[in-house]
């Protein structure tokens, strides 16, 4: 299950990686045509807007999987080590309940705008709106691996070290 965790991690931090570069990629090429050649990109905004939301889905996947996302460590620290278990319990589900309520929301909301023509790059936005549901997924995905870390561990009632 580590081998598996691994990869998705790593698949995560190349898909945030590569969106960033596109992101960079496309700012800098829109910046040189504009102001080198007077002539704008007019499709560069958009795919660096579009790459931006997707780097941050696999971003905050990534971050959470982790560990590291945001969180009230001086309240989380004051509390006994078998309540912080219990709390970080508690976070896993309510990240997995709240990743499938962004996969339901972002499916209906791609499906009922997603025929809408993107103006820059000429694109259904489905690709674009879509976004929401790739991150909830990848989202659902890292909470179920860390509830399988949790349950597989070694535990003495304790917070893992």
């Amino acid at each position: 299950m580590q081998r598996a965790e691994n990869a998705f991690r790593h698949l995560l931090a190349g898909l945030s990686g590569f969106s960033i570069l596109v992101v960079f990629g496309v700012v800098f090429a829109g910046s040189v045509s504009r102001y080198l050649f007077s002539a704008p990109l007019q499709w560069s905004e958009e795919v660096a807007k579009y790459a931006m939301i997707y780097g941050t889905m696999f971003g905050m996947a990534f971050a959470y999987l982790q560990g590291t996302q945001i969180t009230f460590s001086i309240f989380i620290d004051a509390v006994p080590a078998p309540i912080r278990r219990k709390l970080a319990l508690g976070v896993d589900v309510a990240t997995l309940i709240l990743g499938g309520i962004l996969v339901h929301a972002g499916l209906i909301f791609a499906t009922k705008r997603g025929g809408i023509m993107a103006s820059g790059i000429g694109i259904p936005m489905y690709w674009a709106q879509i976004a929401m549901t790739v991150g909830g997924v990848c989202l659902v995905i890292a909470a179920l691996f860390r509830l399988i870390a949790f349950f597989t561990r070694k535990s003495s009632g304790g917070e893992e070290s």
